[in-house]
């Protein structure tokens, strides 16, 4: 059964204020549906962006501005501390540990990981009238020519299947996974745009592992790239009959670390500094190309990232400098502490929403439910099981009420945590990811609690774990957990089977061994 907008109960959230249900209303009234602009950093700390870390060393002046000309939300998470999982929760508002994937990332020769009849939200905003295209990293597997015979019998000549035109974009122009992983070709749809013709690898900051390397590829030059593309997208369907939506997973800054020559040294931190400022730049960039465009008021733009700062980026030596790319938050990338998965996330449209900082807990799956209600398109019970609207928030700097009953978080190496207002539960003794403790320390480990409890308005950085204190309230979280895992969602609706019914109960197992 369609959940349609104007039905939907209070619990969904979507019309939860007078102000919500006028920004809709307008919506519908207007002769064309905003554009939307999805920018994805990749691997950005939320102690990078100046406006949420005031006394960090990197100035993001085109974000600060976003910030304060939008909304900008002080309590973002993604669903997992690392890439390819993200994404999937990003496109189909659902759970990564639901599919297939209970752990770690895809690489570069990966099959298609999203089913071919899991809704995208490039096939729901197909459905609502929209053209929908992808520039940048995709990181979700697809097919490349001749694979079943082995990475060297790859034919590159041939089109790739199952990648984002069998996901719901009209074009696609981009690459596999991470600007670190091979091999190194552009795909524009489904076809590789040149032959390999070298092997390249380089080390340090820069890294990137050694694999074949088209003629027409050239890592520095892969940023600038996707977003002059993107740029001259947004030109050519400025002034288009059907509103576009545009994804721009860019690759950075993920190692390797290019800053180009003009941002080399102006961070005063390092390459990765350096970097950071690049990317500020060109979102500034974008922005403006927006403006320019005329459809400033009529583009719905946000910009995310996929996780927290990692380690490559060399956390040590900025934290010496004073700079701390997680902020005051624990961890960082691929662990379930917030240092983790807790990201900067900013929401422009001029004219429309109220400029604010928002407080509310959200996920970046929550998008997925955002912008069918921003568009007012229907979507089905096995649609976004794990995405609510942010609506609400988003129109009134009054609303209150809960977007999310509890949000899930997954490590790298697998693990869960559970946020139910201010109180989070790990269900590991460990980080579950690449910080200490280790999953991998068990001498350390044998000495801790098998679960990990703080409140995160009194502890918001995780440092004294009240679980032997609270045993009924690691209860009420553990069981909630449980009831999203066997109801295949966390929203309200009709239960949904989850992929590959032995894998995901072993899931459940491990939550209930913990």
């Amino acid at each position: 059964m369609h959940r349609k907008i104007d039905k939907l109960m209070n619990k969904r959230l979507l019309l939860g204020s007078l102000a919500a249900l006028g920004a809709l209303s307008s919506v519908a009234a207007t002769e064309k549906k905003p554009n939307i602009i999805f920018i994805l950093a990749d691997d950005l700390g939320i102690g990078d962006v100046s406006t949420y870390n005031p006394g960090g060393k990197i100035r993001t002046s085109h974000l600060d501005q976003m910030a304060s000309e939008g909304v900008c939300f002080t309590d973002a998470h993604s669903s997992s501390s690392v890439s390819t999982p993200t994404r999937y929760g990003i496109l189909t508002g659902r759970y990564n540990w639901r599919s297939t994937l209970k752990e770690g990332v895809l690489f570069g020769y990966d099959k298609p990981f999203i089913k071919p009849d899991r809704s995208t939200i490039a096939t729901v905003l197909k459905r609502g009238g929209y053209t929908t295209a992808c520039i940048g990293k995709w990181h979700l597997g697809w097919n490349w020519h001749n694979m079943e015979a082995g990475k060297d019998q790859i034919d590159f000549s041939k089109p790739i299947t199952g990648g984002p035109t069998e996901r719901g974009f009209d074009y696609f122009y981009g690459i596999i996974g991470s600007l670190d992983m091979d091999p190194y070709v552009y795909v524009e749809n489904n076809q590789p745009t040149a032959l390999p013709d070298r092997v390249t690898e380089d080390k340090g900051l820069r890294f990137w592992r050694k694999g074949p390397t088209a003629s027409d590829f050239d890592h520095e030059d892969c940023l600038p790239n996707f977003v002059r593309r993107a740029e001259t997208y947004i030109q050519e369907h400025a002034q288009g009959e059907q509103p576009f939506f545009l994804y721009l997973p860019l690759p950075a800054p993920h190692t390797p670390i290019l800053p180009v020559k003009e941002f080399q040294g102006k961070s005063g931190i390092g390459a990765y500094g350096d970097f950071v400022l690049m990317v500020d730049h060109l979102v500034g960039s974008i922005l403006q190309t927006v403006k320019d465009a005329g459809i400033d008021e009529n583009t719905l733009i946000v910009f995310v990232s996929d996780n927290g700062c990692s380690p490559a980026a060399g956390i040590k030596s900025m934290q010496q400098q004073g700079h701390l790319p997680s902020y005051v938050y624990r961890g960082h990338k691929a662990d379930l502490f917030d240092g983790g998965h807790r990201i900067p996330c900013l929401v422009r449209w001029p004219g429309n929403i109220v400029p604010h900082r928002e407080n509310q807990t959200i996920c970046l799956t929550d998008f997925f439910a955002t912008f069918a209600d921003l568009t007012q398109t229907a979507i089905c019970d096995s649609e976004g099981e794990d995405s609510f609207s942010l609506m609400p928030v988003l129109v009134n700097t009054d609303y209150t009420e809960p977007i999310r009953e509890a949000t899930v978080h997954h490590s790298i190496n697998g693990e869960f945590s559970i946020r139910k207002g201010d109180w989070k539960l790990l269900l590991s003794a460990s980080s579950g990811g690449w910080s200490e403790p280790t999953p991998g320390n068990r001498e350390a480990l044998s000495k801790l609690p098998r679960v990990q409890l703080y409140n995160m308005a009194t502890d918001p950085t995780e440092q004294k774990n009240v679980q032997a204190e609270y045993p009924d309230k690691v209860k009420e979280l553990k069981d909630l957990l449980l009831k999203y895992i066997w109801e295949g969602r966390s929203t309200p609706g009709k239960p949904q089977p989850n992929d590959n019914g032995n894998e995901w109960k072993q899931v459940q197992d491990f939550v209930l061994s913990n």
